[in-house]
């Protein structure tokens, strides 16, 4: 089969090619797998931090690719859940313990990180961490929502808003414009507004429906309930605590940052930023459930991703343009 293999960890370059094309044997399902064909496979920013060593896989080579939808090709001994040809979803959660706090379990294992992900024709998961997908969504619309839309979920559950309440989205790529689809349906009354360096993003959040949109630095008109924060760098953070109200949140929704901006830390402020009881809460993986319920809501609502997509060959360019250039919506390889 073909697939896109990261054999090293090194700095991403603009002219650089971090993934290597490969031919590999197909994998065979074990106890209680399925072997899926792969159709498409969303490309996350979480690829960029496991091929700069941010996020480092325990072995080289892997496949990455954790928002994987395709087609049931086999089941292996003792799988039970699908039959040839359904239609399913894998995202970042591997396998796990089962436990509703499976995020944080050691037994925890990272699809595309942990184990060969989607970035290939074919995978195997444990049938259990397999999602059917709603009949609503093409391929390409629901890659984005096993990984960007589900963990953009679990975020806004984190941030604990009541409707009404004022939420703020810091940077607007492929989890904060889903975010913002599902806001009116889960609080009608939250007012959201939206921070992001590029002046296209901006536009693209007041097109999707952010009440205000301005600069990563720029002071909100109204103080914030909470704000969700979806880039890789630090100064956003110090920023956001800025314009969260007394007793805010600050929902850190990434599983690593980069260190170009570290030192911005040195600024922050204690009464301007942190006092009169603002908090700061990180996302920490995702769960079962939450994949399962957010496929549930994007269909009822339906959520409509807006992608981009490449063949899987055109995977470095894919993670070049994430990496270097503005994105609008979400990125997908169709193979």
């Amino acid at each position: 089969m073909k697939a896109m293999i990261l054999a090293e960890v090194a700095p991403l370059e603009p002219d650089g090619h971090p993934l290597q094309l490969v031919d590999l044997p197909v994998p065979e399902p074990g106890l209680g797998e399925i072997l899926i064909r792969v159709s498409a496979c969303g490309v996350c920013h979480t690829e960029l931090n496991e091929i700069e060593g941010r996020l480092v896989p325990p072995r080289l080579p892997v496949v990455p690719g954790h928002e994987v939808v395709g087609v049931v090709e086999k089941p292996g001994n003792d799988a039970r859940l699908f039959e040839p040809g359904a239609r399913v979803g894998v995202g970042w959660v591997h396998h796990s313990s089962g436990a509703r706090d499976e995020n944080l379990s050691p037994d925890f294992r990272a699809t595309g990180k942990d184990v060969n992900g989607g970035y290939a024709e074919y995978m195997s998961v444990p049938e259990q961490y397999a999602y059917p997908i709603p009949e609503i969504f093409t391929d390409e619309q629901a890659a984005p929502l096993l990984c960007a839309g589900a963990i953009g979920y679990r975020a806004l559950k984190l941030a604990q808003i009541k409707d009404g309440n004022r939420l703020g989205l810091t940077g607007f790529g492929g989890s904060a414009h889903l975010v913002l689809q599902l806001v009116p349906y889960l609080y009608p009354n939250t007012d959201v507004y939206v921070f992001a360096r590029d002046e296209s993003a901006r536009k693209f959040a007041l097109e999707s429906g952010a009440v205000w949109a301005g600069d990563s630095s720029a002071a909100c008109p109204a103080l914030l309930h909470a704000i969700i924060d979806t880039t890789p760098a630090w100064k956003p953070v110090v920023k956001a605590m800025r314009n969260l109200r007394p007793g805010g949140r600050l929902v850190i929704n990434a599983i690593r940052k980069e260190d170009n901006d570290k030192d911005v830390l040195l600024r922050l402020d204690y009464s301007e930023h942190l006092w009169r009881e603002k908090e700061i809460k990180s996302v920490a993986n995702i769960t079962w459930w939450d994949i399962r319920e957010f496929l549930d809501i994007a269909a009822a609502i339906p959520i409509k991703p807006t992608t981009e997509s490449y063949p899987l060959e055109e995977a470095n360019k894919a993670l070049l343009e994430l990496k270097f250039k503005p994105v609008k919506g979400a990125k997908v390889l169709l193979l």
